[in-house]
């Protein structure tokens, strides 16, 4: 089933006319900015206030602006309502850290944006509390939201052949019928509440999308009936770039920052420190792929000096975002700009 779900997929995205190659459109390129200061973390604790110079550097100058007011309103408006997407599960050291979460926050205040309009948000509230976000946003007065604790829009959905297991949380748990478990609804987070997203992810591993990254962190935690892709990665490869591709999911997307204050290219899901490279860097761009991509490139390297075997990363799911034009896969088309703070 999920060989013959590929294949459709792999139709659909490659339908039409092929282009000459004489008068192609030329390749769009994606722009990376990389901020690194060494002092940016102390004992792998970030320091808050070289990572919010580093932010700032960064969203100065992907957007051109000379205030940082200024350049965050090429992102948000104080009208909407912005989820700042995590991944929390690995808890405070390897997944998103909270530190770079708070100078987002810090600067979104500074913008006009009212706190009650931001929302840190994951799939689950408890591993939030565990990542140490309950006493972040009651020190701003942001809020905290699951999108599986908010449920799920019987209404939104991506529709998909293949069937899974559903768990309890499931819109269709222990419902029956021929169509049951072939659909993975929205979070009503997204669907009836969050109108922009800023995408805030770690530097670490997956084993089945190469990098717990913008493309499947934000996918996977936005739909319920997950369990039929996360352990394939040829269903991953097919599905997170669908699922992101929706556009209460990936349109509300406006600002993607990796956090790459750490690297920790071994354990995925749980926090191995001693499987970790200290980059003291923050990533940003508007391009998902290109950062998801020199994220998997950057794990690799990492891997190798640690004397760890290659992983065996399938960057089919970045080249499927690619055809969907979510952003840009190929590396040589990817414009880097590094920059040191101070």
């Amino acid at each position: 089933m999920a060989g013959l779900a590929f294949v459709l997929f792999a139709a659909r995205i490659s339908a039409g006319p092929a282009l000459s190659t004489d008068n192609a459109t030329p390749a769009p390129t994606a722009r990376v900015i990389i901020v690194e200061d060494s002092r940016a973390t102390d004992a792998y604790k970030p320091r808050p206030d070289v990572v919010q110079g580093m932010l700032d550097q960064a969203v100065l100058r992907l957007t051109g602006s000379n205030d940082i007011a200024s350049a965050w309103s090429a992102f948000v408006s104080p009208r909407d309502v912005v989820g700042l997407k995590v991944y929390s599960v690995p808890g405070p050291n390897s997944g998103t850290r909270p530190a770079v979460v708070e100078a987002v926050i810090h600067d979104l205040l500074a913008a006009h944006m009212a706190a009650t309009n931001i929302v840190i948000w994951d799939r689950y509230l408890t591993d939030l509390r565990h990542a140490g976000y309950m006493q972040l946003a009651a020190r701003y007065g942001v809020r905290v939201a699951g999108s599986r604790d908010t449920g799920y829009d019987e209404k939104v959905f991506y529709n998909n052949l293949l069937l899974g297991q559903l768990r309890w949380g499931d819109v269709e748990f222990e419902k029956k019928g021929d169509d049951v478990g072939k659909k993975s609804f929205v979070t009503k987070l997204l669907t009836q509440d969050v109108t922009k997203i800023i995408n805030i992810t770690p530097l670490l591993n997956n084993y089945e999308a190469g990098v717990s990254g913008n493309l499947y962190g934000l996918a996977m935690d936005s739909v319920d009936n997950t369990l039929r892709f996360e352990w394939n990665p040829d269903r991953m490869a097919m599905a997170a770039p669908e699922i992101y591709a929706l556009p209460q999911v990936g349109d509300r997307v406006t600002l993607n920052i990796v956090d790459a204050l750490l690297c920790q290219y071994e354990g995925s899901q749980e926090g191995k420190l001693h499987y970790s490279t200290i980059l003291n860097q923050l990533r940003v761009s508007r391009d998902p792929v290109a950062l998801d991509v020199l994220s998997v490139d950057e794990l690799a390297r990492q891997r190798a000096q640690g004397g760890f075997p290659p992983a065996q990363t399938n960057l089919t799911l970045y080249q499927n975002a690619s055809l969907l034009e979510l952003g840009v896969s190929d590396p040589q088309k990817i414009q880097v700009e590094r920059l040191h703070y101070p």
